[in-house]
């Protein structure tokens, strides 16, 4: 039995986000070609998705809160929307001071409840 990977290229299904890494910080010049990025990625792959790794983009100010809501935008105008992949703490305090809202891998939606709690049932109501 061999564990070697089949050749050509693997197999992504159109529910896999594309995923743009953001290396370090990034400066004003370069805004403009990550913006055409997103839209590329979003308009290569079928899942309306782009996954923004923004764990290198250095220390958070106010130009990474400038970037990300220009990519967002991009995305939108694109037909699709991005979603941020380890965000610092402190980033995400930011962008919530700024009022921008983003997506983040791995948090469940606003409308779920995290996995694991169940509400409280008082005895001798019925079950719904």
């Amino acid at each position: 039995m061999s564990s070697a990977r089949p050749p050509g290229l693997p197999v992504v299904d159109a529910m896999t986000p594309a995923v743009l890494v953001l290396p370090g910080p990034v400066t004003r010049d370069e805004v403009a070609g990550l913006c055409d990025d997103v839209r590329a990625l979003l308009e290569a792959g079928g899942a309306g998705v782009v996954v923004v790794d923004v764990a290198g983009i250095g220390p958070p100010g106010l130009a990474a809160v400038d970037l990300l809501a220009r990519l967002q935008l991009a995305a939108r105008r694109a037909g699709g929307r991005i979603r941020l992949r380890d965000p610092a703490p402190s980033l995400r305090a930011l962008l919530d001071l700024a009022g921008l809202r983003f997506e983040v891998e791995g948090q469940p939606e606003q409308r779920e409840p995290p996995l694991g709690v169940e509400e409280e049932v008082e005895p001798g109501e019925p079950a719904v």
